[in-house]
């Protein structure tokens, strides 16, 4: 779902470029396509974004600019393939969400469209505070 909005809102930037790609930590559902729930809530809000389950490697973190991870259980696992000087790009995606009450996104997996959609508002708000840091407007907040 972070994907989906932050490559939507990147594709709206035309005066930087901003490459999205998303992986996970574990090789669950590796070649899968999205979670049939976290889609439909990306695609009702108007994000548009094709998926292919992944999973991170050493070399995409070294590839990388920044690295964003939805919970602490996945930062602790990217540090721990990412080297010494690799770990300065590595980031909580809600730490760009100033008016966040905790760091994490949680994962709404299993749950009904609902928790989706809650996710969905944090990540938003996540993902504009990040452009924000970048030094990067999306045309749509202007």
């Amino acid at each position: 779902m972070a994907a989906a909005v932050l490559a939507t809102k990147a594709r709206e930037i035309s005066s930087k470029s901003i490459v999205v790609s998303s992986s996970g930590t574990s090789n669950w559902h590796v070649g899968e396509g999205a979670n049939p729930p976290s889609q439909r809530t990306w695609e009702k809000a108007g994000y548009l974004h094709e998926h292919i389950a992944s999973q991170i490697t050493k070399e995409r973190i070294a590839e990388a600019d920044i690295v964003l991870v939805m919970d602490r259980s996945n930062l602790r696992n990217v540090i721990a393939m990412a080297r010494d000087e690799e770990e300065k790009k590595i980031h909580l995606l809600r730490a760009f969400d100033v008016a966040a009450s905790h760091d994490e996104v949680p994962d709404p997996y299993g749950m009904a469209d609902g928790a989706f959609e809650e996710v969905l508002e944090m990540v938003e708000r996540a993902v504009d505070g990040l452009l924000n840091a970048l030094g990067v407007v999306n045309p749509s907040d202007t």
